[in-house]
């Protein structure tokens, strides 16, 4: 987006800070375009005050400084297009005067140079020159004052970060090696090795051998060299390196080139200020965050350029182009930037701190920690140039931060201070049960129906990987029958579980209710599960591994829950592991045997039964195959409590959901356990492609694949074909849940189409750690609940363990916003 630091700043601290500091922001562009057109016209009026004054030095700035203004003006109006050509032309010249200052420290000096105090390089003058000294009350302080603005071009790139092509490559790229570059420069145009600090400018300065000369004090290297400047050490002379402003004039190989790189440099700056300034503001009040601003968000023509916010930019740099003395109006920008700055710096610090999972800072080198050390410093540089400044810029911070406090602006972005509101509520709710957790940015909160915590261990691993130290992680259980058999069963299990999840270090809560029928249960949870903010917002469910025997009404209770949760704005998540998930009967086993493994075989160490030698070997055989069934089920079901090896999470992302299916993924590569697993993304077709994909997908598609499953739907079908109305009318009546021929004739591409997914994650995903689908949609009323539970089945069938993701269609991820 355009106004890329307000639009960090607004987001990740919320409205209060971003609107607050947005508007300084804004501002400190809008008066940093004022002293770079003053310093373009401080060096026209030093050029023409020997034969060109047209009123005094003062009011020639401000007269040539309102003249540019309106010229820099017209450029940004036309578009960013005469904006990149303009900065080219610039570039160029700048470039050229850069090279020009090279080549003239390498020309031998004139008598003329050396008498105002250029002697090329020299490693006297250096030595002399890398020892700070200040004149007329200055500090180290007030320098850096004056020389910071130079340096505030930094988010110059981010703020027209909407006019790229390809803002996430092009930004990282651009301003570091824009840092770089010009680090360099400066420090290679540093010209403390050539110049001495003080020169009378007088050919007569020159010793003369003959009469002996003392050289010392500040002009002790200019005697050694054969001049004799020590009337500098009593009146202030106008030439050497702390005097003559134009000393870079002096060294060059061509005078007039530095005077043009001058102009290149301060318009060029001028031009990207101008344009930063209107487009930070646009994107400010575009957010509607101070609604009297509002005026100024529309933009016009194809690339949305904000006139007004240019018109306002202008006014606010004249005003400021009247001071008309650089000197006093860098301080200004400098505290301006430094309050931006030192925000920007924490609001990285505290959406790291916070853990936000919409905060995925690339860079390898990146550190919160410095992040930190860096706001800390821009606050206490700001102090120790002007303390007063200070104050009255962090106080008018605090005013805006009120304000916007009180009016309570309609948005919500999710910042990270509301993160660590969360952070405190949900830390103090599960101190309760003996738990930590923390609660981030957009953070998935889980209900996972698991039924007992130790029933289905692999999916409460894996939803305690989203939810750690990111969202609440309710595992859920439905007692079904009377109230009156169940409510006891319920009670006791709440504390015995609760104590279970605090054993196996599991930070998740505990919840369970009683009712009639599984889906009401179910449809309870959704509804009232979590408190306020602290909801959760993501169902988490086990794939029905046995839904063609379960019966219709098991089988439509489940796909109703995946209804419910739609409906109820859940994202909702289904795992299938091929062995599956539950493991109740294993635990229900418990305390009955002491079960040992012996060569893959469950051996019972005490019988309280005994039986003859042939049915023992029949037993022992059995037992085996039992045992090693049990093994793979036991194994399967710890995979997620493990480390991962290294290997690879496919995401199939094939319907934008918003984001969900792409952010789950994601935080599981932030854990430790998975660190090893990289994400690779696959998406669907191509563009203007969707016919032929069609055709392609019919064209692949096996016959066994196919046969596979028809024989999964046939025992569920209505075979209305040979009937005659009446019949097909009564069946219907009888056995509405079934499939009838119309509906497979309808939904045949889409079943076809889940056949071929499976074939393809077949192909590129089978020795993915995990693969995450996007979940296919079964309307209401529309498709039968056997059709689409034989779709997710033939879609996940013979797979690594899988993960069928759909979002609610609410943006989880920052390219939404």
């Amino acid at each position: 987006p355009c106004g890329c630091a307000y639009y960090m700043i607004s987001r990740s601290l919320g409205p209060e800070f971003g609107g607050s500091i947005g508007l300084i922001f804004a501002f400190a562009n809008a008066v940093g375009v004022s002293m770079y057109v003053v310093g373009f016209a401080e060096t026209v009026v030093d050029l023409l005050k020997n034969s060109a004054i047209m009123v005094d030095e003062m009011n020639d700035i401000r007269i040539i400084g309102c003249i540019t203004i309106v010229l820099l003006l017209g450029i940004s109006v036309a578009g960013m297009e005469w904006e990149a050509k303009a900065q080219i032309l610039l570039l160029v010249i700048l470039l050229v005067a850069i090279v020009n200052v090279f080549v003239g420290t390498v020309i031998p000096a004139t008598n003329e140079k050396k008498a105002q105090g250029f002697f090329n390089y020299r490693s006297k003058i250096f030595l002399e020159n890398f020892t700070p000294e200040f004149r007329d009350g200055e500090t180290f302080f007030s320098v850096f004052a004056i020389f910071f603005p130079a340096a505030t071009g930094i988010l110059a790139g981010a703020n027209i970060s909407g006019d790229l092509r390809d803002a996430q490559a092009a930004l990282p790229k651009g301003t570091l090696l824009a840092i770089l570059i010009t680090g360099l420069t400066y420090l290679a145009m540093a010209l403390s090795a050539t110049v001495v600090r003080d020169a009378t400018g007088n050919s007569s300065s020159i010793i003369n051998h003959t009469t002996p000369v003392i050289c010392n004090g500040s002009t002790a290297v200019a005697c050694e060299l054969g001049y004799d400047f020590s009337s500098c050490e009593v009146e202030k002379c106008k030439f050497g390196l702390m005097n003559n402003f134009q000393v870079m004039t002096l060294v060059s190989g061509f005078g007039p080139l530095i005077i043009a790189g001058t102009f290149s440099a301060t318009l060029s700056s001028a031009l990207a200020s101008l344009v930063s300034a209107p487009k930070v503001f646009q994107a400010l009040c575009k957010d509607n965050i101070y609604r009297a601003l509002h005026f100024f968000a529309k933009g016009h023509g194809k690339n949305n350029e904000p006139i007004r916010g240019y018109v306002l930019t202008f006014i606010i740099s004249v005003a400021f182009i009247l001071i008309g003395d650089l000197n006093t109006i860098a301080p200004i920008i400098s505290n301006f930037f430094l309050a931006s700055y030192a925000l920007i710096n924490f609001s990285c610090f505290h959406a790291s701190y916070a853990k936000s999972p919409g905060w995925r800072p690339a860079y390898k080198y990146y550190n919160m920690w410095l992040s930190l050390m860096g706001a800390l410093l821009c606050c206490v540089v700001m102090f120790v140039i002007n303390w007063w400044a200070a104050l009255l810029t962090y106080g008018i911070e605090f005013l805006l931060y009120i304000y916007v406090t009180v009016k309570k602006p309609d948005v919500n972005w999710g910042s990270s201070t509301q993160a660590v509101t969360f952070v405190s509520a949900v830390s103090n709710a599960l101190s309760l049960s003996g738990v930590e957790d923390h609660v981030k940015n957009f953070r998935p909160q889980i209900l996972v129906l698991t039924g007992s915590t130790r029933s289905r261990p692999a999916l409460l691993d894996l939803a305690h990987s989203f939810s750690k130290n990111y969202g609440l992680c309710i595992t859920c259980e439905v007692f079904v029958g009377p109230r009156s058999e169940t409510v006891e069963e319920m009670n006791n299990a709440m504390e015995k579980n609760q104590l279970w999840l605090k054993k196996q270090k599991r930070k998740a809560f505990y919840a369970a209710v009683a009712c009639d029928n599984f889906r009401e249960g179910a449809e309870s949870l959704l509804q009232a599960s979590g408190l306020g903010r602290m909801k959760p917002n993501t169902l988490m469910i086990g794939f029905k591994k046995n839904w063609r025997t379960a019966g219709a009404e098991a089988v439509q209770s489940y796909v109703g829950i995946l209804h419910d949760a739609f409906d109820f704005e859940y994202g909702t998540a289904m795992l299938r592991v091929n062995q599956g998930l539950d493991v109740s009967h294993i635990v229900e086993a418990e305390g009955l045997y002491d079960i040992v493994f012996s060569r893959g075989c469950l051996q019972p160490v005490a019988q309280s039964f005994s039986v003859s030698h042939a049915h023992a070997n029949t037993h022992s055989s059995l037992s085996c195959i039992l045992a090693r069934q049990r093994d793979r089920l036991v194994e399967a079901s710890l995979q997620f409590k493990k480390k991962q090896p290294k290997g690879t999470i496919d995401v199939w992302w094939l319907f934008d959901d918003g984001g969900l299916t792409l952010l789950l993924p994601y935080i599981l590569t932030t854990r430790k356990k998975w660190k090893d697993c990289k994400m690779r993304i696959f998406i669907a077709g191509q563009p203007g492609r969707s016919d032929l994909d069609k055709e392609d997908s019919c064209s692949y598609l096996h016959f066994s694949s196919l046969k596979e499953l028809q024989e999964m739907i046939e025992p569920f079908r209505l075979h209305e074909g040979s009937k005659d109305a009446d019949q097909i009318r009564a069946l219907q009546k009888q056995q509405p849940w079934k499939v009838t021929d119309k509906e497979l004739s309808e939904f045949e591409e889409k079943t076809h189409l889940q056949v071929r997914l499976n074939e393809l994650l077949k192909e590129h995903s089978r020795s993915a750690n995990l693969i995450v689908v996007s979940m296919p949609i079964a309307r209401k009323e529309t498709i039968s609940d056997f059709l689409y539970m034989a779709w997710l089945d033939i879609l996940t069938k013979d797979l690594p363990p899988t993960l069928l993701i759909r979002g609610n269609h609410k943006s989880v991820l920052t390219f939404y916003s």
